[in-house]
């Protein structure tokens, strides 16, 4: 694709200016990492060796653990990285493969909270049915629905890779995103930052919000069941409620509104690249005895080879 472009690599601004203070964030963002690969890794090893997780929702679990690696590896290294340095800088190449990893993931994750929802929905609305319902080749097809996400990927990196960069390369941020690119593009990009909202913004908004409704319906079926199953459904269904809004209300803030750039938004980008992937192994493992248990029968599988 023909393009004029003299910029041959970005300069990050980072998350704060402060060379103490960078220290700090050094050791705090490092030790999430840690935490993050070692708690998603964790679910999905205990998925694939406990027959007693073989149900559809720990197949949508280990997946979203996958991607929540994938998703936080694309961005944190190079941002701790980065706290170390005095100048911090990402080649154009390198910077469209952040994009493009980023919204692939991200919007893949966004398909697979929605097939999670699915499945609690079949489970507690028809639990005799489930089985049937949600079977093997059902739960690979929604997976495989779940990276349409790659189609919206594509349009944002062609976009943005389409655009003419001739001057300013400094981009106010930790990371390579959308609307800071389009800032520094020698063109208007206005029509530009429309697409975006309706790619980006528009899809996750009628997403949250239909994924709302759908748990709003699930709770309120609820009251046919005992008292027991009331409990775990609950339990089940707060974890993935909490997972929905951590993940879909930064985006929202972020992608629906024009092209624009706002103090606040390091911050929220941050909580949906690095914090998120983190509180997500949290939330499912901590409130989920199934997963509890089959966690420490591995241990003690392993410990006693």
């Amino acid at each position: 694709m023909e393009h004029s472009n003299n910029v041959t690599e970005f300069v990050l601004l980072g998350l704060i200016q402060d060379p103490e203070g960078q220290k700090v964030l050094f050791v705090m963002f490092l030790l999430i990492y840690i935490v993050t690969m070692v708690g998603n890794l964790l679910i999905v090893m205990t998925v694939i060796f406990s027959p007693s997780l073989g149900s559809p929702m720990y197949f949508f679990l280990a997946y979203l653990s996958v991607m929540d690696a994938v998703y936080s590896t694309a961005v944190s290294p190079k941002m701790i990285v980065d706290l170390l340095c005095d100048k911090k800088t990402i080649s154009f190449p390198a910077c469209m493969g952040q994009l493009f990893i980023e919204h692939l993931f991200g919007g893949a994750e966004v398909f697979l909270l929605v097939a999670m929802a699915y499945d609690r929905y079949v489970a507690i609305c028809k639990p005799l049915h489930y089985l049937t319902i949600m079977n093997r080749q059902v739960c690979i097809l929604l997976l495989v629905v779940a990276w349409v996400g790659v189609l919206h990927s594509v349009v944002q990196l062609l976009f943005v890779y389409s655009l003419p960069f001739c001057g300013p390369n400094v981009i106010d941020n930790f990371v390579c995103d959308v609307y800071p690119l389009l800032e520094l593009a020698c063109t208007d990009t206005y029509f530009m930052g429309l697409t975006v909202v309706a790619n980006g913004g528009a899809i996750c908004t009628v997403i949250f919000i239909l994924l709302l409704i759908s748990y709003g319906v699930i709770l309120s079926s609820l009251k046919t069941h005992s008292q027991e199953g009331r409990r775990k459904a609950l339990s089940t269904c707060s974890s993935h409620i909490t997972v929905v809004v951590l993940f879909f209300v930064p985006c929202i803030f972020m992608y629906v509104r024009p092209v624009s750039n706002f103090p606040i938004d390091k911050s929220m980008t941050a909580v949906f690249t690095v914090i998120t992937p983190l509180l997500n192994p949290l939330i499912y493992t901590l409130r989920n005895s199934e997963m509890k248990n089959a966690r420490k029968n591995v241990e003690q599988k392993v410990n006693h080879r």
